[in-house]
């Protein structure tokens, strides 16, 4: 009885299981969301400018990771958050994919007349660094939940694609309440939003680190909303171009749900998720059970 009390809790290597430090993770996380808007009246009191307390969630997902990875007698970048130029550089290449990524999917669906794009003049250089600044901080956000702790504790416990095809389901079912979520766009954009995350998490799992995915998740909405003025996830932007989308069916357009509701954005996540997993990555991780997690998943 002792015995089967201890492995409920531990693993053969005397470590405490996976599915606990999730559960962990979860509880930390459920502590967080009462203090988060008394916080923000708090700091808004004092004066903290708006932009600023944009980081205030960021910040919080941020404290729980570490106290987790402390708890673990671990570091950040055990989470992938050991920023150094290696970081950076691979943010970079995120960065630079994803922007070529979205001006190929908008590219084809202005061939094709779903789309039509004029030059906003009312925009500054201001106005770019300050949408990068916030579009930076809802991808880290969204990034540090999906790919980071919870999403690392079950690729050890379950193995890596049924980890994917899970937070995947909880990525798109997010969304699903999003502005322009309904008819075909609903299916399509959910569709879309399952594949990119596992496009996110296989970045990640190539890398061992969030710098890339942060970089693709930045890249693909910064350049979406901010250079483009198309959606993003059903959002309306203000961009450097302001877009008009034909009345051509949603199923090509996306709709009132922006691009990602298209089909033809499916194509796009699809080619990259096979270009990433024929991609050697920057990491090559001398543990064995990694390889046989990736292998047998």
């Amino acid at each position: 009885m002792k015995n089967i009390i201890k492995t409920t809790f531990v693993n053969s290597h005397n470590k405490l299981r996976n599915g606990w430090w999730i559960a962990i993770f979860i509880v930390f996380v459920a502590m967080t969301r009462p203090i988060y808007k008394p916080l923000k009246l708090l700091l808004d009191d004092f004066g903290i400018h708006a932009n600023i307390l944009e980081l205030l969630s960021a910040a919080l997902i941020l404290f729980v990771t570490y106290l987790c990875v402390r708890l673990r007698k671990e570091t950040m970048g055990s989470v992938g958050l050991d920023i150094d130029s290696n970081w950076m550089q691979q943010f970079g290449l995120g960065l630079g994919a994803g922007l070529i990524m979205v001006f190929g999917l908008a590219a084809t669906v202005w061939l094709g007349g779903g789309v039509n794009f004029e030059y906003n003049f009312k925009l500054d250089v201001s106005f770019l660094l300050l949408s990068f600044y916030l579009f930076a901080i809802g991808a880290f956000f969204e990034e540090l939940l999906h790919r980071g702790f919870l999403f690392q504790r079950l690729i050890g416990g379950i193995g890596f694609w049924p980890a994917q095809l899970m937070i995947a389901s909880l990525f798109a079912v997010g969304h699903l309440s999003n502005p322009g979520m309904e008819g075909v766009s609903q299916i399509i954009g959910a569709v879309n939003l399952f594949v990119s995350s596992l496009v996110f998490g296989l970045a990640y799992y190539k890398t061992r680190s969030l710098a890339l995915p942060i970089g693709l998740h930045l890249g693909w909405n910064w350049s979406m909303g901010s250079l483009l003025g198309i959606n993003v996830s059903g959002h309306e932007n203000a961009g450097v171009l302001i877009s008009q989308i034909s009345d051509m069916p949603s199923w090509f357009t996306g709709g009132e749900f922006g691009l990602e509701g298209s089909v033809l954005a499916i194509g796009v996540e699809c080619v990259a998720l096979f270009l990433l997993w024929h991609w050697t990555g920057t990491h090559c991780s001398s543990n064995a059970s990694d390889k046989i997690v990736l292998k047998a998943a």
